[in-house]
């Protein structure tokens, strides 16, 4: 572990500093860390015969646990109100995924370490643009400490691809937009709700577009940029050059569509970075 809860300037939270809509997506962020045990042990199942690998398996998911430990800490301390065990519980009762298997979803160990890098990008940009959207200086603090962990794993996943059988480039393209697409199911709409859920039912076309419209606000270009660079490392294309850019651009498009969809075309609030 790189760093600890112990390690987070607790003392400097500022309550006049706080964004309601940070906090909202703060805490379905906390159910989904937290959630990483499962997908440890899912991957010390799939790499059953690699103990070296499974050792840093174990580890990433500690750091996934304490991830949404300090991000609950922090929405508690942001809303007294939030109860995490009661959020987590409801996330788990209504969000499951089958990782009970020996084999990859994927299709191969190589795939599945493709899938891990193309959410690690996810993460690592994710948590970037919410510590730069933060004015409230302890989530800036813990979104720095995520991100940095978001990219390392990055780099843990696609090293150990490189140790498993060989990928295609065009297998690994399927398999990143598969996974991709995987973004829009029930995962982070459902953690929205649990960890939000004044409605008393789930509604995923309003949770999902609730959640999006929030955390979408906070990209910016340079953040899709570097994302699309790191899928394409992953995949197996050079990251800079014409279809870099090109593909970076598409992204771009396609986010701040989604997004004027997710407003009802209204223009995204403009931030100035903290």
């Amino acid at each position: 572990m790189r760093w600890t809860l112990d390690d987070i300037p607790w003392q400097d939270f500022d309550r006049s500093r706080l964004d309601p809509d940070l906090i909202r997506i703060a805490k379905a962020a906390s159910l989904v860390e937290y959630n990483g045990a499962a997908y440890a042990r899912h991957l010390c199942r799939v790499f059953a015969a690699d103990p070296e690998f499974q050792k840093a398996a174990a580890l990433w998911g500690r750091e996934e646990i304490q991830h949404g430990e300090a991000l609950a800490r922090w929405a508690a301390l942001a809303d007294p109100g939030f109860d995490f065990a009661r959020a987590f519980a409801r996330f788990q009762a209504g969000y499951r995924c089958d990782f009970d298997g020996d084999r990859s979803r994927r299709g191969s160990r190589a795939g599945e370490m493709v899938a891990r890098c193309i959410v690690e990008t996810g993460t690592s940009s994710y948590y970037t643009a919410l510590k730069e959207a933060a004015a409230e200086p302890v989530l800036a603090e813990i979104c720095r400490r995520i991100a940095a962990d978001e990219l390392r794993h990055y780099r843990l996943f696609y090293k150990n691809l490189g140790r498993c059988e060989p990928l295609s480039r065009w297998a690994r393209l399927r398999v990143a937009l598969s996974r991709i697409g995987e973004s829009g199911d029930d995962e982070l709409a459902y953690a929205y709700f649990a960890a939000n859920g004044e409605a008393p039912a789930y509604d995923r076309r309003r949770c999902a577009r609730e959640y999006g419209s929030r955390a979408f606000a906070l990209y910016r270009r340079r953040h899709v940029e570097r994302g699309v660079a790191m899928v394409l490392k992953a995949v197996g294309f050079t990251p800079n050059g014409r279809l870099g850019r090109f593909a970076a651009a598409l992204a771009w498009r396609a986010l701040r569509l989604r997004l004027s969809l997710w407003r009802g075309g209204r223009p995204a609030p403009a931030r100035s970075p903290a």
